[in-house]
């Protein structure tokens, strides 16, 4: 399912135009977003949880040179299943 076909879908289960449904998804991601740039977690339960998570700095290959390179640490967004949506996928 890609963003329109969400959208589709919310517009005609909530009873709301397209426009609407755009809006609030956009809205939805926008806040889910700007909390984790904070560095906080978004816990929706039974969905699951977004959070921001530090990968340590590491040394590399240049794949090309092979020459031993330095990754710098870097902030990755985490996604945490809860029970509920584990137990519905299986």
């Amino acid at each position: 399912m890609n963003k329109t076909e969400l959208i589709d879908h919310i517009a005609v289960n909530a009873g709301i135009s397209k426009a609407s449904a755009n809006r609030a998804i956009d809205s939805f991601l926008d806040a889910i977003k700007n909390t984790m740039k904070k560095g906080d977690t978004v816990t929706l339960v039974g969905f699951g949880s977004f959070a921001v998570s530090t990968r340590a700095e590491r040394t590399g290959r240049n794949p090309r040179t092979g020459e031993t390179i330095k990754i710098k640490k870097t902030r990755v967004p985490k996604f945490k299943p809860g029970k509920a949506l584990k137990e519905a996928v299986n």
